[in-house]
């Protein structure tokens, strides 16, 4: 978690930067294969230098990316979980809850999916 030390201390609201700490911790204790990165100004946690997953935050909510594909695979869970969503991200708002179980299955969808990938992004 030691990479993503700078950007969690950045936030400058505590209930906000406590949420965003419990959040990559815990895919790192659930993924710990997984490797954190910044890139973009941005929290990622990749696999064999493929990209899994990816963080942003705002004012707002906590968003996070399985690329594009990953939100149209898991459309009506995300609908279901009552989050907003673009065709790319998905947003939690800060007071919502975290779907850990629809994370897990997410991670777990693109660790399998792009397991022989072999660019950073789908191509």
């Amino acid at each position: 978690m030691e990479v993503f030390t700078n950007f969690i201390q950045a936030i400058e609201n505590q209930e906000q930067r406590n949420r965003m700490q419990e959040l990559l911790t815990w895919i790192q204790d659930a993924f710990p294969t997984l490797s954190g990165v910044i890139k973009w100004n941005q929290p990622m946690f990749t696999e064999h230098g493929t990209f899994i997953i990816g963080f942003s935050i705002s004012k707002h909510h906590i968003s996070f990316t399985p690329e594009e594909y990953g939100v149209t695979v898991f459309l009506e869970d995300i609908e279901k979980s009552g989050y907003e969503h673009t065709k790319g991200i998905v947003k939690i708002k800060w007071n919502d809850e975290i779907d850990y179980e629809l994370l897990r299955r997410v991670i777990q969808f693109n660790l399998e999916d792009k397991k022989d990938c072999k660019t950073f992004f789908r191509n």
